[in-house]
């Protein structure tokens, strides 16, 4: 088989916003995934095709795979005339490796593509409020491994050179190496008294700046407990860094917050304001296991009345098996539609139909109020509502009840996901997830199935966010506690929430201060 192609990408530090376009765009190409540990894995998201992920692991010096592992896995894994990304935080070609592994490639005949990265050089310091250059302190930096122990008597570094040539120094990968890297700074010739500053996991919640000199920067790192990864900055520049720190400063800085559904862009107000978002999908959406109903349904579509929708995935799905079977929206002329909350609403209106009603409260309570506003009997009113397996039934007992005549066909079911939850466990057991939402009993019952037997402490001590009262019971029959929960169920009013509980908190934390 022809040899595939291969693309070493830089995925930036960690903040998922700073992978390129081009990056993302590749990714969507790919085969198989060859990944670090140093990078968001949220990236992998953007993959929703069949891919296969392939942990190279680097962390700390505890590496899954060796280099030549991971060269010879790029290389097989382009034989077979896959596309391959190698995605390594950073960027490829800032101590990132990718130049030996763009050789071993151009060896062995296999084209390559090089994808550049926001290096963490240029993040973390950005991050921090720190500039590597400015016209009255720096008109000029070096970036430099911090990996290589300073002390050794063969050293290949140029002391002398990096002491004296640059106004601002970047050091990568040096924590473990601090008071060596400083003693031959100091030795050959830099002050002392220079402004230095630490940035461990630059652009991610859990940064955390520490500022200091050359001379105190080691002792200040080991009191504060600063370990890898972290960023090194030296020069003049820290000094702007209380005037231009902006990271450290957003309403939601600090906050990593879980979503149980697929990303939408109502979460990205989050985002805006800070926080991290850790997408952990708990339920697929997939077709019906059997469309005997829902296509019986469809043939009688002239005999109903009134058309529900309690989703955006009741209507598209409907919508794809109307159309599969030779319908087109010109056969819905005269039937009523309803639809429960805008985002169904305006899924609906996107398709050229209009919609008659949309509940004050959505939820099946809701739904009921309003066509008991509409007419106190339902008598001979024929209703279609195309809805999700395993549904409720508090709406359609209601039709019937008034005398009216409903048909719910299964038009898509929520399964369970198959994600492993492995990652998501250790954040949650290490304090990283401050918030997590779940906007539906589906979403929560199916994350506590994913957690195991751990599932209970693991949302002990985060502050859980919920869409409506019956998500809500079903947390609470867990024996845990609902934090936030809007007054109307959407994601939109839920986010909102989640920033007035935030801010609210914190002007609280600022009020006990002051005293």
């Amino acid at each position: 088989m022809a040899a595939g192609l291969v693309y070493l990408i830089g995925a930036g530090p960690g903040d998922i916003g700073l992978l390129t376009i081009k990056g993302a765009r590749c990714l969507q190409k790919a085969d198989a995934v060859v990944y670090d540990f140093h990078l968001n894995s949220q990236i992998l998201s953007y993959i929703k095709h069949d891919a296969e992920f392939i942990y190279a692991g680097k962390r700390g010096g505890h590496h899954a795979m060796t280099q030549d592992e991971i060269n010879q896995t790029l290389v097989e894994q382009a034989k077979q005339g896959k596309v391959v990304c190698r995605l390594k935080g950073g960027d490829p070609f800032v101590f990132g490796r990718g130049g030996e592994e763009a050789e071993v490639l151009f060896a062995e005949g296999i084209p390559f593509e090089i994808v550049p990265g926001v290096s963490s050089s240029i993040a973390a310091p950005a991050y921090a409020g720190i500039p590597l250059t400015h016209r009255k302190y720096s008109s000029s930096f070096a970036v430099i491994t911090g990996n290589e122990d300073a002390t050794k008597s063969d050293s290949t570094m140029n002391w002398d050179a990096i002491a004296k040539s640059f106004d601002t120094l970047v050091f990568l990968m040096g924590v473990k190496n601090l008071l060596g890297i400083t003693d031959q700074l100091v030795r050959h010739g830099k002050n002392p008294e220079t402004p230095a500053a630490l940035v461990r996991w630059g652009t991610r919640p859990d940064q955390k700046t520490i500022v200091g000199t050359v001379g105190t920067i080691a002792d200040l790192a080991a009191e504060h407990g600063i370990k890898p990864p972290a960023v090194m900055v030296i020069g003049e520049v820290v000094r702007l860094r209380p005037a231009l720190s902006w990271y450290e400063k957003k309403l939601l800085f600090g906050h990593r917050i879980l979503i149980t559904r697929d990303y939408t862009d109502e979460y990205s107000v989050l985002e805006d304001l800070g926080a991290e978002l850790f997408e952990f999908p708990t339920v697929e959406i997939v077709p019906p296991a059997d469309y005997t109903e829902l296509d019986a349904a469809i043939a009688r579509i002239d005999s109903y009345n009134w058309l529900v929708f309690t989703s955006a995935n009741g209507f598209n799905y409907f919508v794809e098996r109307f159309m599969t079977l030779g319908r087109d929206i010109r056969d819905l002329k005269g039937i009523r539609i309803c639809a429960i909350g805008p985002k169904t609403a305006d899924a609906i209106r996107c398709f050229a139909l209009k919609v008659d009603l949309v509940p004050a409260e959505f939820n099946a309570e809701g739904l009921c109020e309003a066509f008991l506003e509409e007419k106190n009997s339902l008598a001979g009113v024929r209703i279609l509502l195309p809805r999700a397996g395993q549904a409720r039934e508090l709406f359609p007992d209601k039709v019937r009840a008034l005398g009216g005549i409903i048909d719910t066909p299964v038009t898509y079911r929520g399964v369970k996901s198959e994600k492993h939850g492995k990652r998501l466990k250790r954040f949650l057991k290490e304090g990283r997830i401050t918030v997590a939402t779940f906007t539906s009993a589906m979403t929560f019952n199916n994350f506590m199935e994913i957690m195991g037997s751990d599932a209970h402490d693991t949302l002990k001590d985060v502050k859980i966010a919920t869409i409506g009262p019956v998500t809500a019971r079903a947390i609470e029959k867990a024996g845990l506690h609902v934090a936030i929960m809007p007054e109307k169920a959407t994601i939109g009013d839920m986010v909102v929430a989640i920033v007035e509980d935030v801010a609210k908190h914190k002007e609280n934390v600022s009020g006990s201060l002051s005293f």
